[in-house]
């Protein structure tokens, strides 16, 4: 076999890449070809934050390759009608790919498989690239997908994962394949300010630092907004410049509960994925409807502008979604926050909340983002659909110090303690003498309105 082609999606890194790998396996040469599809714009997803995210990882991957004898063929328009062009310049015989969840990703999947037979052509699809347990590698015995995390997780830690590959030392590329010029990061402007750094080389530096200084804390620092013990990986994963395979041997090699807890949450990753693969619809649908009357868009429009500019009234849920804006990123703890804000408590539709983070978020993918609204908002996989999150409750907990609220909302900087997080109570001239809005809602209020709308119990969580 002479030559193969090897269409990078969601994979966008040269260590532990198994379509690669199968393709240097069984070719002389190799096309590594990215293309940029206008129906991803067309349905929302080309987010300026994501896209200059993906510039870095482009460039990244096309330095990685000329440093082994290639470079990245970038096209754009649709995925299929590149693909088969490319492979017929290069007069290729099989092409290569990522499996992924999503229904776009089937139905891209299926007429590239179909397209390229009528041509004598194969497509290879490869699973565990994007995820570390493919889906429907582990199911129930009543059904084609789990619907609930523990048991899913207690299957999936039992499922053996494959050994990462090294990464390539030479990529020949044939000549006379042509290639558009690599995309910028876009005007600054558009970006948040903060924006972390992408490609491979970054994302394997962060990796290492992580390992060495977050992980074994990562279980119990894990909530801690101020301290920020996460790991800061999941643009990295997003985008596939690390393998969560290896993430998994790594993390489990060096041991201990941080390193559990943290591949506790690959495995959510995973779950995510293999519901979306089952129900496609998930995306815009409920998983589980309760027959929520959501507050519209028009109906909230007050309450959803403050929500989104960080302005609601309620300290730790305002500097979670300043720091989204800032960063393009928030953490998992203020995620959670947010997003319980405004479905339960200010009972809006789950979905304006998830197309809003997948607007800001550099990380923003579609399985974690839409289901992890669904499970905040009861539509989805918690086992509690009724839970609620007490933002005051919830930020004396996670934020004790006040120190998140105080980087994120500077108008409560002098603020001492858990104090900041109810200016509502303070004496009258200090609460007048803040530029800070009042709650633009009671939180007995929207509880009572989430009981009304929801027959059963409601238990806060504080």
């Amino acid at each position: 076999m002479n030559v193969s082609v090897v269409v990078f999606t969601c994979d966008l890194r040269l260590h532990d890449h198994p379509p690669l790998r199968a393709a240097l396996d069984g070719s002389r040469d190799v096309v590594p070809l990215f293309v940029r599809d206008p129906a991803v714009d067309a349905a929302g997803f080309a987010a300026p934050n994501r896209l200059a995210f993906l510039a870095d990882c482009l460039r990244d991957l096309d330095a990685g390759l000329r440093e082994r004898g290639g470079r990245l063929v970038v096209r754009s328009g649709d995925t299929v009608a590149e693909v088969c062009k490319a492979a017929a310049e290069a007069d290729a015989d099989e092409v290569h790919l990522a499996a992924d969840a999503s229904g776009h990703a089937h139905r891209r999947e299926a007429r590239l498989r179909r397209a390229l037979e009528a041509e004598g052509r194969r497509l290879h699809v490869h699973d565990t690239v994007a995820t570390a347990v493919p889906p429907g590698a582990v199911t129930p015995a009543s059904s084609d997908h789990f619907s609930v995390f523990t048991p899913y997780f207690r299957h999936w830690s039992q499922h053996p994962l494959r050994t990462p590959l090294a990464v390539p030392r030479r990529v020949p590329v044939p000549d006379g394949i042509g290639s558009q010029p690599l995309p910028s990061r876009g005007a600054p402007g558009a970006l948040s300010p903060g924006l972390a750094r992408g490609g491979e080389t970054e994302g394997r530096k962060r990796l290492v630092a992580w390992l060495r200084g977050g992980l074994g804390a990562y279980e119990d620092r894990r909530d801690e907004l101020a301290g920020d013990g996460t790991s800061r990986l999941s643009p990295h994963l997003h985008f596939g410049t690390l393998s969560p395979v290896e993430l998994a041997h790594r993390a489990r090699r060096v041991g201990g509960s941080g390193a559990e807890a943290f591949v506790r949450q690959l495995a959510w990753r995973d779950f995510h994925r293999q519901v979306l693969a089952a129900r496609p619809d998930t995306s815009r649908t409920d998983y589980r409807t309760r027959h929520d009357h959501w507050r519209t868009e028009e109906e909230a429009l007050a309450d959803i502008e403050a929500w989104r500019e960080g302005r609601t009234g309620y300290p730790v849920v305002d500097a979670a979604m300043r720091q989204l804006h800032h960063e393009g990123w928030m953490h998992n703890r203020g995620r959670l926050l947010t997003a319980s804000f405004l479905t339960k408590t200010l009972y809006v539709d789950w979905r304006i909340g998830a197309r809003h983070f997948l607007h800001w978020l550099v990380d923003g993918d579609l399985a974690n983002n839409q289901l992890n609204w669904q499970w905040t908002a009861g539509t989805g996989t918690d086992t509690r659909p009724n839970r609620v999150l007490n933002p005051v409750l919830q930020g004396k907990r996670y934020d004790p110090g006040g120190d998140y609220v105080r980087r994120w909302v500077p108008e409560l900087a002098a603020l001492a303690g858990p104090a900041i997080h109810e200016p509502w109570k303070l004496p009258g001239p200090d609460r007048a003498a803040l530029d800070y809005p009042d709650p633009v809602i009671a939180l007995s209020h929207g509880l009572d309105r989430f009981r009304t709308a929801r027959a059963g119990d409601t238990a806060a969580c504080s």
